[in-house]
């Protein structure tokens, strides 16, 4: 059953709406929500999955269908739809950026495809990666990014549809934003060291249909998220010192909160009415809960709650119920209500966190940087149902999609699920 947790893509609110006015779809609803993971934090872009029947336990010798090597070095997640799985990497020391498609039941690759190849590299953040961003799976349609190195779409054949370097501006630290897909647009937060703008693309040629420069600007790594409020489409994207609510179809600013910060990296979620948004507030970050309904500078009207303590930097929050989890980068695990922000539980993980948590079959998953899973229980009481290890260094979020969970570490790629019940 769904989950009370408003989602946010309107492809989704669309499906939903159709299964509760007619019965009889719920079923088939309810299986395309559960059987693919097509961008950054799953089919409602919020880390949400309404998988059952999936693994609790596991081990590199427990619970394991496939474990394939991954070449060259990537950060993006894994995005599953239909038979088929991708990725991105980069080899030749990040000069060659590709996209990578692997066999959903087998795990064996079935593409890879040199997108970019790049004369002269720029310099990343030596925890970051040239191929962070997370893809798109649409159809036959897979859409890569690689921040300002370029963004490019295929079919699933593998055939290279079109690609552009048109979104020219200088990282910092490296790609880091993950495209949002809305119908017609790609949208893109391109925030850098020199230039700060949102963007949207036609997914069909890869042209820009609107730009809009940020008012304010400073290097950001956040994904947007599209959110629907009453007839509008709002494309909510946190920048350096500001995140901006957009008009999805024309790119004009609808509202604004200002604070003092830079260097975004989590996606903004939505539920009860509210927008949650992380600024890193110059190392202590802060968790706003916004109304979306305003008009320009909102900052001294609509911020509903604001909390500082044990907020994460890197990992997204999550939204299940009425209430909120988070992880710190540190690995502080926080629960909060969602519509007060008062603090349900703190308790401290394991190990120091880049992967943003996932709800899904009742449960949820936190993975640390050092491929421990710590499985809980959501509610206001703190539950640990299970830790799991597997090998390797894990920076990616997890995928979800049948009965499997989808997991890369620094060298290889996982399909994890039941082998005995558990």
């Amino acid at each position: 059953m769904l989950d009370r947790t408003p989602f946010s893509m309107p492809l989704i609110i669309f499906l939903v709406a159709c299964c509760l006015a007619v019965p009889v779809l719920f079923v088939s609803c309810a299986a395309l929500l559960a059987d693919s993971w097509p961008e950054f934090r799953g089919p409602t872009g919020q880390g949400h999955s309404t998988s059952t029947g999936l693994p609790l336990i596991w081990s590199e010798s427990h619970n394991i269908v496939w474990k394939i090597p991954t070449p060259g070095r990537g950060w993006s997640s894994p995005v599953i739809l239909g038979d088929q799985i991708w990725i991105t990497t980069a080899t030749e020391e990040g000069h060659s950026l590709r996209a990578l498609g692997f066999d959903r039941a087998s795990g064996r690759m079935l593409h890879n495809v040199e997108i970019f190849h790049l004369e002269q590299q720029r310099s990343i953040h030596g925890k970051n990666s040239y191929a962070s961003p997370t893809p798109i799976l649409e159809n036959d349609r897979i859409y890569v990014h690689f921040g300002a190195l370029g963004t490019a779409a295929l079919k699933s054949s593998g055939e290279i549809l079109w690609k552009t370097q048109e979104l020219g501006y200088e990282h910092g630290h490296g790609p880091g934003a993950s495209p949002a897909l809305y119908g017609g647009l790609l949208v893109i937060s391109c925030d850098g060291t020199d230039l700060q703008y949102v963007a949207a693309l036609d997914k069909n040629i890869g042209r820009i249909r609107w730009r809009t420069p940020r008012r304010e600007g400073a290097m950001a790594y956040s994904t947007p998220l599209v959110i629907q409020t009453g007839n509008v489409q709002q494309v909510i994207s946190p920048g350096g010192h500001q995140a901006v609510s957009y008009d999805l179809k024309t790119g004009k600013e609808l509202w604004w909160i200002r604070y003092n910060g830079f260097s975004q990296v989590a996606r903004p979620i939505f539920g009860h009415g509210l927008v949650y948004i992380i600024n890193p507030a110059l190392g202590h970050p802060v968790l706003f809960a916004v109304r979306p309904d305003g008009h320009g500078d909102v900052t001294k009207s609509h911020i509903v709650w604001s909390r500082q303590r044990a907020v994460s930097l890197t990992p997204s929050p999550l939204i299940v119920g009425d209430e909120i989890y988070l992880v710190s980068d540190n690995g502080i695990a926080t629960c909060l209500d969602a519509k007060t922000g008062q603090e349900r539980w703190m308790v401290r993980l394991n190990g120091n966190f880049s992967a943003s948590p996932i709800y899904a079959d009742g449960r949820i998953y936190f993975l640390n940087e050092a491929g421990e899973t710590t499985v809980i229980e959501p509610g206001r009481k703190f539950e640990r149902l299970a830790e799991n290890h597997l090998d390797g260094v894990t920076l990616s979020s997890m995928a979800v999609a049948g009965q499997a969970i989808f997991l890369r570490t620094d060298s290889s790629l996982y399909r994890i699920e039941n082998r005995d019940g558990k």
